[in-house]
């Protein structure tokens, strides 16, 4: 299971522009069951995006098709982590 890390690099109206087409993306994975969970961070300087892959490699090629990496609106950072305990409801996350 990976973290990706989201850092915002350009003006928020310039990221509000591109919403949109980054939700779309997001919905995309989320029903290929790649993306887990996703959000904003607080305050609103980047997001989160909680995602199963095979590697970091595949990984990597499918944030390459986020309009916020394709406009140079943000960087990623990707932490790889194993899950080995979980609240009642999230067991499907251990491994």
């Amino acid at each position: 299971m990976y973290i990706v890390s989201l850092t915002y690099t350009a003006p928020l109206e310039q990221l509000d522009a591109a919403i949109d087409a980054h939700i779309a993306f997001l919905n995309r994975h989320y029903e290929t069951g790649t993306f887990l969970a996703s959000g904003r961070k607080v305050p609103r300087t980047g997001g989160i995006i909680l995602a199963r892959s095979e590697s970091e490699e595949a990984l990597r090629e499918i944030l390459a098709e986020d309009p916020f990496w394709e406009q140079k609106l943000a960087t990623y950072d990707i932490q790889q982590f194993t899950a080995t305990k979980t609240g009642p409801g999230l067991e499907g996350l251990l491994g």
